[in-house]
């Protein structure tokens, strides 16, 4: 499990033994279930999740009920509701298994601290946040600039996976279209 993690964090930086199994002592695993809440709205935020594997998702419900879907998370990547985790404030989001999970969670407090003890793990997350900014500003500029079609393609090119694991309603929903506008797209991309 833990092989995952130092798999990634190695990208970045080496890690001796002992380094990593003093980092690995700041986690909390967890098995989830297929639907089981890591994060829901208006709780605390307690934890930013690695995940091992699985499929998440991080959405918000609208006040007509639609699920606006942000992230989907799958094996080594993060996910929980950012902005109430790093701001200690109340989720605005929802975080859910769309399949059984395994994560690896990191308190606000334990990220501090490694952050504050080893330049390494400092290093690790600036460059993870960085990262994620990015791809953020990626989305948004695709969302306003790219057609549904070219948000599909692209979609569909950078993590095919997404579509053996996510149901194809909660692709239509995180690209913006409806399930009858996927299915059109993704017979259009087979001929």
């Amino acid at each position: 499990m833990s092989i995952i993690l130092r798999n990634q964090l190695e990208e970045h930086t080496s890690l001796s033994n002992e380094e990593f199994d003093y980092i690995m002592s700041h986690f909390e695993a967890k098995k989830l279930k297929k639907h089981q809440f890591l994060v829901q709205e208006n709780e605390n935020v307690e934890k930013n999740y690695f995940v091992i594997s699985g499929c998440l998702k991080a959405y918000h419900v609208d006040s007509n009920g639609k699920e606006h879907i942000l992230q989907f998370a799958i094996q080594n990547w993060w996910i929980t509701d950012f902005q109430a985790f790093f701001n200690r404030s109340k989720a605005t989001l929802f975080v859910d298994c769309i399949e059984q999970s395994e994560v690896l969670g990191l308190s606000f407090d334990n990220a501090e601290k490694l952050c504050a003890e080893m330049h390494k793990m400092e290093q690790f997350f600036r460059k993870k946040s960085n990262s994620g900014y990015v791809a953020l500003q990626q989305r948004i500029l695709s969302m306003l600039n790219n057609n549904p079609q070219e948000r599909y393609d692209k979609l569909v090119l950078q993590n095919p996976i997404l579509f053996q694991k996510v149901p194809k309603k909660l692709i239509a929903s995180y690209l913006g279209v409806s399930r009858e506008t996927l299915s059109r797209f993704s017979k259009i991309s087979k001929l």
